[in-house]
């Protein structure tokens, strides 16, 4: 088959996908790890998205890159449970990476296909309410509320929003809250088709340390016993938590992709056999 008649039949068969997630929003989370591989590459594919119907809203992190400004000025991180505390000179260092350096990172990249990106933050016309997580950690919140107003007006706009991930409480005081579980929190709200994971796995295993044992599918019910006995990895415990939340709580499906990989995001949504692993029902 020459190269030309491969396109082809790669079109034909996305074709039925296209038509399925026609006007169907579709939450991305771009991991902290995941970004710096192909930025230009994912901000490609997501103008794809949009391009062919589907309404895309990015959610990302930026925890590396947090770490990253911390230590260039001279400030060591410190974490208990896996979670960042997070004192008020830290607290301006997160919204400084988060709003002022990845979402622009991102938004531009995205806006060289053409001015449809816009960049918000959790802070950004009540978004995201948040409440302190533990006194302990700090200025790290969890998601009390989601008010999915700017969003909504956004993809009636035929835009494309970009969150960063910092919220608010009724009293104006801002907090760092995990993306992954903003990401699932944003698309139950909004009711999302998919939620997806874009991180630096290629999805979830049985057996961490055999790539062999990659889940390609599992529903809620199969997955949750996972989550306790332990065969989830920490690190991967917020994604998963929030797919099992995000599915009970009406989306349809939530993946887990490696981010790396080039069009990672295309070949799960409009291909047959996908490419991570796909929690269902």
């Amino acid at each position: 088959m020459s190269d030309a008649a491969t396109k082809a039949a790669v079109l034909v068969e996305a074709l039925p996908y296209i038509r399925r997630f026609q006007g169907k929003v579709v939450v991305v989370k771009y991991g902290g790890n995941a970004m710096g591989e192909d930025l230009a590459g994912f901000a490609g594919d997501i103008v794809l998205m949009r391009a062919v119907g589907m309404l895309p809203v990015v959610v990302h992190g930026g925890g590396p890159q947090i770490g990253d400004l911390m230590n260039r000025l001279g400030k060591v991180p410190e974490f208990r449970d896996g979670l960042r505390v997070t004192d008020a000179e830290t607290l301006d260092i997160a919204r400084m990476v988060l709003v002022g350096k990845v979402n622009r990172d991102v938004v531009s990249a995205v806006n060289m296909h053409g001015p449809v990106a816009v960049g918000v933050s959790g802070e950004d016309a009540g978004l995201i309410t948040a409440s302190a997580r533990n006194p302990e950690l700090g200025f790290v919140g969890d998601v009390s509320g989601i008010n999915t107003t700017i969003l909504d007006r956004l993809l009636a706009e035929e835009l494309i929003p970009v969150v960063a991930t910092i919220g608010t409480d009724e009293h104006g005081q801002a907090y760092n809250i995990n993306a992954d579980t903003a990401a699932g929190a944003i698309a139950e709200a909004i009711g999302a088709e998919k939620l997806v994971y874009l991180t630096d796995i290629e999805g979830l295993r049985r057996q961490v340390d055999d790539p062999a044992s990659l889940i390609s599918s599992i529903s809620v019910a199969d997955l949750e016993p996972l989550l306790k006995d332990g065969t989830i990895g920490e690190g991967m415990i917020p994604k998963v938590a929030s797919c099992v939340r995000a599915v009970r709580g009406g989306v349809a499906q939530a993946h887990i992709l490696d981010g790396r990989q080039p069009h990672a995001l295309l070949l799960e949504i409009f291909t047959p056999e996908g490419v991570g692993t796909m929690v269902t029902p």
